[in-house]
């Protein structure tokens, strides 16, 4: 996935300097590509496109980016002054993810050196003010990056916003397949889909749970074994008893079925509800968390937002190792000094999260009124995460965010045969509860490891949609003052 998208790097600057200078900007600009290409920092790939000097050669760049599929956005530099009215006609059209970088090309000034010539050719510190001027005065959402370009830190920065940014590219083309509605009478699992697809680019659509019950039909014995060979590989079987083993076959059907009416119509991204399972013996449950092992989205009930963030953070994460998952709040343990939420759900937590080698179980489901279902059954393993959930407030797109340690379970809860992790709730279980409920937040949420909530906030910048962030400081009051302003802001901006 991200070694489908690279970010061009445009260096502004002007005739003004002569030629040498010029062809000096283009050299430094080539190698300051090469050598982040090559930090080892950076998931994606930046290409030195221009030293742009003029408005049309700005707007040619913007034009062409805009229509490239690859391009996921763009990143400017300043090496000399580069006057900023040159900008305004291609920032205006600009339809990409934008980041200032503001840095320049020596790390120190150079005591012998400095004369006239180096401050014609090395004017990055007012060249970015006057750069920065022209996004701020044309209200742009963009990220700015200041600090030196070598530094470890400012390249994992940039790194940082990259991912954002091809989770923004992401979701332009994201497609969700709904097989079946959403669970009955539940209220955060609907939502404007007009309005998603206007402002988020998801095409969201329902598909007959009897044309997935075809497609099972059509699913070979080669096929299955092949994917129960997979299943084997990745995971302990708690039996090898013939009805378990038919029941484990049976969610391979399943899966290979979901993914063949995903991948044909472009769908990374799937919702279900235990509501709607005409002619099938099961609910799917490691069917659908082998599926998001392999980075596609999972909404249970029906919720098609849930499953859509989980596809965008999943490939925002890509080549991380912390996991990110379909997520529900269960259950809670209240002890003064020992409060912590249960996080599970009936079947389906994606087992990128788990702290060892998950294991594939058979038990009852007690929903649903179908066969016992085979699921995968682990322990979220230990460390800082966050919860994310995307709410349609009517009129506008909300992404809340709250920060959350996991831990290991403090309890063993040897009969509860589902997936689980427990976590601590920033800034504490009944405080960042209130927050929660306060702000509008979903019972379905996105867990990830690996994305943070800055990431989280510049996608939501870019998308242009509301962000709202529980952290370890939130108070129920200072929440309150901030949702009440985001109305206003948000009406004024309507």
């Amino acid at each position: 996935m991200l070694n489908n998208y690279e970010f061009w790097f445009v260096v502004g600057s002007q005739f003004l300097y002569g030629p040498e200078v010029l062809e000096t900007v283009a050299a430094r600009a080539q190698e300051m590509a090469d050598k982040l290409n090559a930090s080892g920092n950076l998931p994606c790939k930046i290409v030195y496109k221009v030293t742009a000097k003029t408005n049309a050669e700005i707007t040619d760049v913007v034009r062409e980016a805009n229509y490239d599929k690859h391009c996921a956005g763009i990143i400017t530099w300043c090496h000399t002054f580069s006057p900023s009215k040159m900008w305004i006609n291609g920032f205006a059209n600009l339809q990409k993810p934008y980041c200032h970088f503001a840095t320049q090309y020596n790390r120190e000034i150079p005591n012998e050196e400095i004369d006239m010539d180096f401050m014609n050719l090395n004017q990055a510190a007012h060249g970015d003010r006057e750069h920065g001027f022209i996004a701020a005065r044309l209200r742009m959402p963009r990220k700015v990056i200041a600090g030196y370009w070598q530094d470890e830190a400012v390249q994992k920065r940039l790194g940082d916003w990259m991912r954002a940014a091809v989770g923004v590219a992401v979701s332009k083309e994201l497609k969700v397949m709904r097989f079946g509605d959403n669970m009955r009478e539940v209220a955060v699992t609907e939502g404007d889909k007009v309005e998603v697809q206007t402002k988020l680019g998801w095409q969201v659509n329902t598909w007959p749970v009897g044309q997935l019950v075809e497609t099972m039909n059509a699913v070979t014995d080669a096929e299955i074994d092949t994917l129960m060979a997979e299943y084997r590989a990745a995971y302990d079987f708690a039996s090898e008893d013939a009805d378990f083993i038919e029941t484990v076959r049976y969610q391979a059907r399943e899966e290979i079925a979901m993914k063949k009416m995903l991948d044909a119509e472009g769908c990374k991204a799937f919702s279900n509800t235990f509501q709607d399972l005409y002619g099938m013996r099961q609910l799917p449950g490691i069917a659908s968390q082998h599926l998001m092992a392999q980075g596609y989205g999972y909404g249970g009930e029906g919720d098609w937002k849930v499953a859509a963030m989980t596809a965008i953070i999943k490939a925002m994460s890509e080549g991380q190792t912390g996991g990110s998952a379909f997520m529900e709040d269960y259950t809670y343990n209240l002890v003064p000094g020992a409060m912590y939420s249960l996080g599970a759900h009936m079947l389906e937590v994606c087992p990128s999260v788990a702290a060892a080698k998950p294991r594939v179980e058979v038990h009852p489901l007690g929903i649903g009124d179908r066969e016992p279902p085979a699921r995968l059954v682990f322990e979220g393993h230990e460390g800082d995460a966050i919860v994310v959930s995307l709410v349609d407030m009517g009129g506008r797109l909300r992404l809340i965010c709250q920060d959350i340690h996991c831990v290991k379970p403090i309890l063993p809860m040897p009969n509860l045969p589902v997936a689980r992790v427990m976590w601590q709730a920033m800034p504490d279980l009944t405080a960042g509860l209130e927050c929660w409920i306060t702000a509008g937040g979903a019972h379905h949420t996105t867990l990830t490891y690996d994305v943070t909530a800055d990431q989280m906030k510049d996608w939501a910048n870019m998308m242009d949609i509301e962000f709202v962030h529980i952290t370890k400081d939130t108070t129920v009051e200072s929440l309150e003052q901030q949702l009440f302003l985001n109305d206003l802001a948000w009406k004024l901006k309507g």
